[in-house]
């Protein structure tokens, strides 16, 4: 019982502590699952991240379930989902209470731009050692620089460019590459 309530507050922790949506709790889940816990690899961790990022719903309830589903099966699963939920449940009803009445006072407009600009921050460095683990080698580096520059210059579907990656490393590691 003791480890559920472990993934439970680890999960919870995650949810109350970030904000910007699952790209910007890349860094906590970084520091918390991979580092702290150990409970996946950061590998694995930026797997379910892009599996995550193809499947319905949130990038970050997608990965608490991945990592939960890992470590006690199908309880652990919803346990790890229901633990990086309930924050935002509780914060967005409290929040809807009362947004309406405060959502047009100037400190509340800056408190939010305020945060705005360090979730870009956390995303940012994310990204930095996301890239660094990632793009290790040139064939590497020429899927990420293919599907930079599609992103950047089409509206395809992210799903696509996950889809084209995988096809490519399998591809590349069959051909002698190195992809891992």
């Amino acid at each position: 019982m003791g480890s559920y309530l472990d993934l439970f507050f680890t999960f919870a922790k995650i949810g109350v502590l970030t904000f910007g949506g699952g790209y910007a709790m890349l860094p906590m889940l970084q520091r918390e699952v991979a580092e702290q816990k150990k409970w996946a690899t950061e590998e694995e961790l930026m797997d379910y991240y892009a599996i995550g990022q193809c499947t319905p719903g949130a990038i970050a309830v997608n990965v608490s379930t991945f990592v939960g589903r890992k470590l006690k099966g199908y309880l652990g699963g919803i346990v790890a989902t229901l633990g990086i939920l309930t924050p935002s449940i509780i914060i967005i009803t409290v929040i809807a209470a009362f947004i309406t009445n405060f959502a047009e006072l100037s400190m509340v407009k800056n408190a939010f731009a305020g945060i705005r600009v360090c979730v870009c921050v956390l995303i940012f460095n994310a990204v930095c050692r996301l890239f660094r683990k990632s793009v290790v080698d040139l064939p590497t580096l020429l899927i990420f620089l293919t599907v930079c520059l599609a992103s950047l210059f089409t509206s395809l579907s992210p799903v696509i460019f996950v889809l084209f990656a995988l096809v490519s490393g399998i591809l590349i590691k069959k051909l002698g590459g190195t992809p891992k």
